[in-house]
C-alpha cells in the first residue's frame, strides 16, 4: 500500500480460500451429486482449479471431465439441483478456518472500519455458512453472487458496496485470494491486497494486480492500520 493516500475506512473480504477453506465442503457435495450420475469421484485439486466464480461455473466445470459441451448443459439443471440440495446439507460441515482470520476480523472491527463480504458464493449458501463459523456478526453486508446483476471479476458488487458505505472506492481495501477479486477491486479503483493460501483457479496469486500479498487477515489489518497511522 502506498503512502501519501487517505484513510483506509472499510473493508470487503471473499469468503470461500480467504477466509474459509470449503474445498472440502464442495468436494463431499460434488461427489455425492456424481454419485446420482454414476460418475466417479473427482478429487480436491481438480475442484480447487474451479472455485471462485459461482457455483454454476463449478458444476459446469464438473461435468466437463465426463461430458462435451452438449452433454454438460443436458446435464446441468439436474447436477445443479443435486449439488445445491447436498452442499446445502453439509454446508460448513467440512469447511475449516484460515489462521489468523478471527484475530483479523476482531483488528478490523477494533479500528471501526466498515466490513462487507463480497462472494460469488450462492447467497443461500454464503449466509448461513458465515453465520455456523462464527464470521457473521463481523460483516454488515453480505452479497453472494446472484445479488447483484454482475459478480466478479466485474466491480459492480464492490462499486455497491462503496455506494452502500457512501465511501469513495479509494477508502475501501478488497481483500481475497484470486484474479476475480484483484481484477474487481482494481476496476472498482479500491485497494487490493491478496492472500497466497487460496485457490485462484490453479494460478499463483503474484500475478494478480495486487496493492501487496499478505499472509494472514490479521497481516491485512496490520498493514491497514500502519496505512491509516501514517496518513493521519
Amino acid at each position: 500500500m502506498r503512502p501519501g493516500h487517505g484513510l483506509i475506512r472499510a473493508v470487503i473480504i471473499d469468503l470461500d480460500g480467504t477466509m474459509l477453506d470449503t474445498v472440502p465442503d464442495f468436494c463431499v457435495a460434488i461427489n455425492r451429486m456424481r454419485a446420482e450420475f454414476d460418475l466417479a469421484p473427482v478429487g480436491a485439486e481438480q475442484v480447487a482449479n474451479l472455485v471462485g466464480k459461482g457455483s454454476e461455473n463449478l458444476i459446469r466445470g464438473v461435468l466437463a471431465f465426463d461430458f462435451d459441451t452438449a452433454g454438460v448443459e443436458t446435464h446441468l439443471p439436474a447436477a445443479m439441483a443435486a449439488y445445491q440440495r447436498h452442499y446445502l446439507a453439509i454446508n460448513g460441515d467440512h469447511a475449516t478456518l484460515y489462521d489468523g482470520v478471527i484475530e483479523g476480523l476482531a483488528a478490523m472491527q477494533a479500528m471501526d472500519l466498515r466490513m462487507a463480504c463480497v462472494t460469488n458464493k450462492p447467497i443461500a449458501f454464503a449466509r448461513p455458512l458465515l453465520a455456523k463459523m462464527g464470521l457473521a456478526p463481523y460483516f454488515e453486508l453480505v452479497y453472494g453472487g446472484e445479488c447483484l446483476p454482475r459478480k466478479k471479476p466485474d466491480p459492480m458488487p464492490m462499486l455497491q458496496v462503496c455506494a452502500d458505505f457512501d465511501l469513495a472506492p479509494a477508502d475501501v481495501v478488497a481483500i481475497g485470494d484470486s484474479s476475480n477479486d484483484a481484477e474487481a477491486a482494481r476496476a472498482a479503483g479500491c485497494w487490493v491486497l491478496a492472500v497466497p493460501y487460496g485457490y485462484n483457479h490453479g494460478r499463483s496469486i503474484h500475478e494478480a494486480d495486487s496493492d501487496g500479498i499478505v499472509e494472514s487477515l490479521l497481516e491485512a489489518a496490520s498493514l491497514i492500520s500502519s496505512h491509516n497511522h501514517s496518513a493521519n
